[in-house]
């Protein structure tokens, strides 16, 4: 497809140039020109370059992938079910719902086969599903059977009436056994596909306490009294400290005998929708998790 620059935008970076005249955001239109796809007059040019009036811009648009859920028959550990709510144990690596690249294999599509009353509230490709956790992170994910209890379980979260609490093996030795991480966070500006502390961020909270010290490594507990997009993995990096095996936030070298990071939602506490009676639950650490463990208190 073709674009003729106007007057208007004349100046402008082609990336920008891109994005305000066709349908693609500028972060595919940097891919675009990256891989050499997008062309000034029959020609590749860097993002930075300024477009001028009359440049012919050829691009592509990606093919449109329709996205849809079938029910899978996928191992599912059920901690917790009754009519309104379950409560599942995620294992890592594993994605939350569908959505491009990820069809099939997600904890949706298990969700599907295993358990058919399923809230609606958030569309098709997310039923039951109140809130998430990173697909490299394992543990503990409230689902709604049903639109009231998704309602008032999604209101627990918001009201902060609920309590999420997450282990983590950290880099560092922590100087306070205990702390709070207030700071806000949003799409980084550097990496439109990672998070980052941000002054234009959403505000997010984080209580942490040190369980055990290793060295060069420290177990945590943390509990989030927000829910930003991987909330924990940014503020353990921002603070010096981020999760082992966190390649996309911490150190960019695999740890030899562990798939992903050692972040795992542990513990989960809620109100019943229906009763009102205080719910509390608890999962054992993934074995990779507990390997690292024992490699590091035996190091110690």
């Amino acid at each position: 497809m073709e674009v003729r620059i106007e007057a208007s935008v004349a100046g402008q970076r082609l990336d920008k140039a891109v994005a305000e005249l066709t349908d693609l955001s500028r972060s595919l239109a940097n891919e675009q020109i990256k891989d050499g796809r997008i062309l000034v007059n029959g020609q590749a040019k860097k993002a930075k370059y300024a477009v001028k009036e009359g440049d012919v811009i050829s691009y592509e648009l990606p093919e449109i992938e329709e996205v849809e859920y079938v029910a899978e028959d996928i191992p599912l550990e059920i901690v917790y079910q009754d009519e309104d709510v379950a409560v599942v144990n995620k294992p890592q690596g594993m994605v939350v719902h569908p959505s491009a690249g990820h069809t099939s294999g997600t904890l949706v599509n298990a969700l599907m086969y295993h358990i058919q009353d399923l809230s609606g509230i958030n569309g098709v490709l997310r039923p039951g599903i109140v809130h998430r956790i990173d697909k490299d992170t394992s543990g503990l994910l409230m689902i709604a059977k049903n639109d009231q209890a998704h309602v008032a379980l999604a209101d627990e979260l918001k009201d902060k009436k609920s309590l999420r609490k997450y282990w983590a093996i950290v880099h560092g030795n922590l100087p306070n056994d205990r702390g709070v991480i207030e700071a806000p966070i949003g799409r980084s500006e550097k990496d439109r596909k990672k998070q980052a502390v941000t002054a234009k961020g959403k505000p997010a909270l984080t209580r942490f306490q040190v369980l055990e010290r290793f060295g060069d490594y420290s177990l945590v507990e943390l509990q989030l009294e927000t829910g930003r997009t991987h909330q924990i993995r940014v503020h353990m990096a921002y603070i010096g400290h981020p999760i082992l095996g966190d390649t996309v936030y911490g150190s960019k070298k695999a740890v030899p005998g562990l798939q992903g990071q050692c972040l795992h939602a542990v513990g989960l506490r809620f109100l019943h929708p229906r009763t009102g009676e205080m719910v509390e639950l608890s999962c054992p650490l993934p074995e990779e998790f507990e390997r690292q463990l024992k490699k590091y208190r035996g190091m110690t």
